[in-house]
């Protein structure tokens, strides 16, 4: 094949791949534009998942008449002039294709009126070309509508996500720009629902009151940091009880541009170093100012990368801004700080789940009684177990540290982590039921609700099937909210709340790799809050219980996560040990 110069279409295609990856890029570069203009209300409007239809309409300064043609031409931008402004960036765009990549792949109309132009003009575009234009009556500012998008490349169309996988992207970016710009009223509708708005009062609290839920921000600590030159770290951190399986709620703006910058983030998580488990991740929003000529906006055409002049100092600003408002304001958490607490007696069993062990709730010291009110004693059920044994007949000798059972058998000593083990002994249970198809469920006397973020809203929603199958029963109760009707009956002592908050963070990771399936997740989510806690003082029947089960389990060795649940130690060792054998 010869050597040519490509077509204009099949440029203006390229460009667009590189700028419009899917619909919520094109809610992206409309953003940015309107935050240009000086927008102080900002409405999104969305048909599916934005592929049908997206329309964004601002109350900014609008373009004039004569430019609204040479705004949709390829690097027509009237935010640089000459070379060095490149390294003085003070706008969110400045390469002047957006709208031309955007009007390349759909059929967009965009109606215009500049505040000092006394008409307004309406464009009709369709894969890059000017169909139609006309002078209008219309109010300050644009109104942008993009149907269709990637009608004339059906391949990108392949490679699209779900459709809530889609509505969630544009959710999360809404909900970022929110927060950088709070005085600027934002409302998003989907399908003619509103599933986001804000307030424009000019408050982040607010915002974070809308795009997080109430819950977050009363677990949220402010951070003020302006002793590091011109850098300003300013915005909010979660204390340490407030945490994330995943980096993905750190969020980060720079000069009220959302980034992602892994060494930022890892000074935020730096932050927490002696105050988090390894693998939990703070939530934070956090904004961070400079003189524009000290960062390089210039690195990707998404504009989501930057460059710092001095990235060390960036660094050590935002870990010791943020370490500093969580050492000076974090309190002691309460055992239900992250929600609200619950009231037990709101949960009536539907069918307990056929246990021979019974435990006090969770995380608290067991209350031994004598005589006639030794109630919380659990007997060990008499009856023999279906399942045959796969651990040799152990007996119970003790408790140490409140976390680990002691128990001897024919080869040896067994140190059974209570925890780990009982995790094994739900999962079992609750997958021989879950197989049966026989979900056992609670449910509440008294209505609950949870709220969540807008992203993670559509999460629940695409699941709602799977949760029911698992004994969730949830029903959305107006924008970002829902009402829990039941949860799994091991659950029965445990915050419904505080799960769903968990479920959800499982339910963002997704399917990553040996991560297992949804379905296994949850419900090792639920075996996990189910389960009897390190630092909970057991019976001696309670701890027999808890053995004689373990011992009838399929893989008694090991948690459903893969953890052991025991170390054992022969007779021989023991006597090698006491220097009996040499």
């Amino acid at each position: 094949m010869p050597i040519q110069i490509l077509a204009d279409d099949v440029v203006a295609q390229i460009s667009a791949g590189e700028v419009v990856e899917r619909p919520a890029s094109v809610v992206k570069e409309l953003l940015e534009n309107a935050l240009d203009a000086g927008a102080t209300y900002i409405h999104i409007s969305l048909s599916g998942d934005g592929r049908k239809r997206i329309q964004i309409s601002d109350d900014g300064a609008g373009i004039p008449s004569a430019e609204a043609e040479l705004a949709f031409t390829r690097h027509a931008t009237s935010k640089l002039q000459k070379p060095a402004d490149l390294y003085c960036i003070r706008t969110l765009g400045f390469r002047g294709e957006a709208l031309a990549s955007i009007a390349a792949v759909s059929q967009l109309t965009a109606t215009t009126r500049h505040r000092e132009d006394r008409i307004g003009t309406t464009l009709q575009i369709e894969g890059g070309r000017l169909q139609q234009r006309r002078s209008v009556g219309a109010p300050g500012g644009t109104v942008i509508t993009v149907e269709n998008l990637f009608f004339n490349t059906p391949a990108r169309l392949k490679f699209m996500k779900k459709e809530m996988t889609e509505k969630r992207h544009i959710a999360e970016i809404i909900s970022r720009y929110a927060m950088a710009y709070p005085g600027v009223r934002f409302v998003l509708e989907q399908d003619e629902r509103e599933v986001f708005r804000t307030n424009g009062s000019g408050s982040l609290t607010d915002v974070i009151v809308s795009a997080m839920g109430l819950d977050h921000i009363k677990n949220m600590l402010e951070v003020d940091d302006t002793q590091q030159g011109d850098i300003r770290v300013y915005g909010f951190t979660s204390t340490p009880s407030l945490n994330r399986a995943d980096r993905s709620r750190i969020t980060l703006f720079v000069n009220g541009r959302w980034v992602q910058d892994s060494a930022v983030t890892y000074a935020v998580t730096q932050a927490y170093h002696t105050l988090l488990m390894t693998g939990r991740f703070p939530i934070a929003v956090l904004m961070i100012t400079m003189p524009p000529e000290d960062v390089d906006v210039n690195v990707h055409p998404t504009k989501a990368e930057v460059r710092f002049r001095e990235p060390d100092a960036i660094f050590s600003a935002v870990q010791r801004a943020v370490r500093r408002a969580v050492i000076d304001q974090a309190q002691t958490p309460s055992l239900r700080s992250r929600h609200y607490s619950v009231d037990q007696n709101a949960w009536q069993p539907h069918r307990q789940m056929d246990m021979d062990l019974t435990l006090d709730s969770p995380g608290q010291h067991a209350r031994h009684h004598t005589g006639e009110e030794a109630s919380g004693n659990i007997s060990e059920n008499g009856d023999a177990p279906t399942m045959p044994r796969t651990l040799p007949l152990l007996r119970v000798v003790g408790q140490i540290s409140a976390a680990y059972i002691i128990a001897e058998g024919p080869a040896g000593l067994y140190m059974i982590d209570q925890h780990a083990a009982h995790e094994r002994i739900l999962y079992e249970q609750f997958m021989a039921e879950y197989l049966r198809q026989n979900t056992i469920a609670q449910y509440a006397l008294a209505a609950q609700t949870v709220q969540v973020a807008p992203d993670e809203a559509h999460l629940i929603e695409e699941k709602l099937g799977l949760l029911g199958e698992l004994g969730f029963e949830l029903e959305p109760f107006g924008p970002n909210v829902f009402i829990i009707r039941s949860v799994p009956a091991m659950l029965a002592d445990s915050d419904p709340v505080e799960v769903i908050a968990g479920i959800v963070d499982d339910l963002a990771q997704g399917n990553k790799p040996s991560m297992g399936t949804i379905e296994e997740k949850i419900v090792l989510r639920v075996c996990k809050s189910a389960a009897v806690k390190a630092g909970q003082i057991l019976s001696f029947e309670q701890m027999q219980g808890l053995i004689r089960q373990l011992e009838r389990c399929q893989s008694p060795l090991t948690c459903p996560h893969g953890r052991p649940t025991m170390i054992h130690m022969s007779t021989d060792q023991l006597e090698h040990e006491f220097g009996r054998i040499v």
